[in-house]
């Protein structure tokens, strides 16, 4: 079999069987094209296609040895672990014999602490005093407000459907990652927020001359399905009108959302069901985060530190 036929085989899989998005696919695909390129010009720059039975470890290796002349550490960890996960199925499909990357090990990343905003940082943001009310700027107050109350994605929030929301009841029905549906809560001011942008909404919606009406909630000036570009430009753009001199992009809202929650006592596991993580020890860095602040409290107030 060839590289690039399995390469499709691994696509259809990642789509039918993971359902992976298409982003995610695309990301899989350009990291083993690297591969592909790699192994052609190592060989030569043959015509000939690369065999997935020539490839071997030292391959592998090779690769990832000269990723590291124009790649930071996290972007080879995750290309070592895209080539794994190929190389993994095409064992599990019994195309190979054994994974030519088990002795290749991904660079070590040091962990990052989530970007968050305090409590009061929050409030400065949030509540920005009268101004003008006209559709886009409702919409607008609604995904910051939405982002905080609910610790949304930036994807989940524009791939969001006027259905998915049902503020009488003050939840919403969220489709993150894989394609997996989750129930969050909504707090009253993202409600407020929510149904004042709604009243204004048709003003957008009737931009859209000549297409269909989208089923979209947040809409951009023409009327379309907003973008998390445009979201990340708004969010950037709040900030600084307020002053606030540190970058501040969206995940920094659902970082302060899930920091904010651990500080006054809520569980890891319900946390964890409200950001949509698959695994708990993603949740579990919001615990260093608490510990931080309760060490830097200690260290303040203590008589006997």
């Amino acid at each position: 079999m060839t590289f690039q036929e399995a390469v499709r085989a691994y696509v259809t899989f990642l789509e039918t069987e993971r359902n992976l998005s298409e982003n995610t696919r695309k990301s899989y695909v350009k990291d083993l094209k690297q591969l592909q390129n790699f192994l052609v010009k190592k060989k030569g720059g043959k015509e000939a296609p690369v065999l997935i039975s020539e490839i071997d470890e030292l391959d592998v290796r090779s690769f990832v040895v000269s990723l590291y002349r124009s790649h930071a550490p996290s972007s080879i960890a995750r290309k070592v672990s895209s080539i794994k996960g190929f190389f993994a199925f095409l064992k599990q499909r019994k195309l190979l014999p054994a994974s030519p990357t088990r002795g290749v090990s991904a660079p070590k990343i040091p962990k990052k602490l989530p970007n968050f905003l305090s409590v009061d940082e929050i409030f400065h943001l949030l509540d920005d005093g009268e101004g003008e009310e006209t559709p886009l700027t409702l919409r607008d107050r609604a995904i910051l407000e939405l982002i905080y109350s609910s610790g949304l994605r930036v994807s989940e929030v524009v791939s969001l459907d006027v259905r998915q929301v049902d503020t009488s009841v003050q939840l919403i029905r969220v489709v993150g990652k894989g394609g997996k549906e989750r129930i969050v809560p909504v707090g009253g001011k993202a409600v407020a927020a929510i149904r004042a942008y709604l009243k204004r909404r048709d003003e957008l919606a009737r931009k859209r001359k000549g297409k269909e009406p989208t089923q979209a909630l947040f809409l951009n000036r023409f009327g379309g399905r907003l973008t998390a570009r445009s979201v990340e430009r708004m969010v950037k753009t709040y900030a600084l009108k307020r002053g606030m001199v540190r970058r501040i992009n969206p995940h920094a809202l659902r970082h302060s959302f899930a920091t904010h929650l651990l500080g006054a006592g809520a569980d890891l596991r319900s946390i964890q069901e409200m950001l949509g993580h698959a695994s708990l020890s993603t949740t579990q860095k919001y615990t260093h985060i608490s510990m931080d602040q309760l060490m830097r409290v200690y260290d303040k107030t203590h008589p006997r530190k």
